[in-house]
């Protein structure tokens, strides 16, 4: 399932954009790939979400970038690319500080607006740049989460108000589904001190921008991240 792309930089006036038919664009990439595409619109069962995949970058604890480590013989980050690809959304992008090399031509690099500040830099350039009213976002280590648990969460969505998982009290939001409406809200967290994304999920959820999830024993694995090396061994 190829993901939408556009032809150099989007601007905000862009979003909700409805075109009459695709319309096909070719250019370079970073790496001076030269790929091909059409930019789509969400039909048929494709679903009406955009995605982002947090990359991050290179881990202390890890010694390397995550994204690259195998886990159970895969690389993090093709085991879940390929788990946002089974959503079908209507587009992928991979947010991280540099444009991965591992990057697939027909998936979008979302580059954060410097000084990076972490996972908030990424999911407000993804908010910058998606066509659609909804962006799910998944980290690069939490190998466990699943199709079926995803679609759960985006059959939870309503017209501007998200979704966000939490597990007793402290919310999980690298695996949640943000409204295009909190776009100015991590423009405004960016612009402050505070970078704390539990911080900022805590007051849109008080607004009514994100509805919290409470999630059951069963499902609470799938959140499980990959900090250190002995993690990899998890099975």
């Amino acid at each position: 399932m190829p993901a939408v792309l556009l032809d150099g930089p989007r601007h905000r006036a862009r979003r909700g954009r409805i075109s009459e038919g695709p319309r096909r664009f070719a250019r370079k990439d970073s790496h001076g790939r030269s790929i091909a595409f059409e930019r789509a619109h969400p039909q048929g069962d494709r679903m009406n979400i955009s995605a982002v995949l947090l990359a991050g970058g290179e881990s202390r604890r890890m010694g390397k970038d995550k994204a690259t480590l195998l886990f159970r013989g895969r690389p993090l980050w093709q085991i879940q690319l390929e788990l946002l690809r089974q959503l079908e959304p209507a587009e992928i992008f991979i947010s991280a500080r540099t444009d991965p090399t591992w990057r697939p031509a027909d998936v979008e690099f979302v580059a954060d607006d410097p000084p990076s500040r972490g996972p908030l830099s990424g999911l407000a350039a993804s908010l910058a740049q998606m066509c659609t009213k909804h962006l799910l976002a998944l980290a690069i280590d939490m190998p466990f989460m699943t199709q079926k648990y995803l679609k759960f969460l985006c059959g939870q969505i309503e017209p501007g108000r998200g979704v966000l998982p939490e597990i007793g009290n402290r919310a999980e939001p690298l695996v949640a589904i943000y409204p295009l409406e909190v776009d100015i809200d991590f423009r405004s967290a960016l612009s402050g001190a505070d970078f704390s994304l539990q911080t900022l999920t805590s007051r849109l959820a008080e607004a009514g921008k994100l509805r919290t999830i409470s999630v059951p024993d069963e499902a609470k694995k799938f959140f499980l991240n990959l900090n250190t090396p002995t993690d990899l061994q998890r099975k």
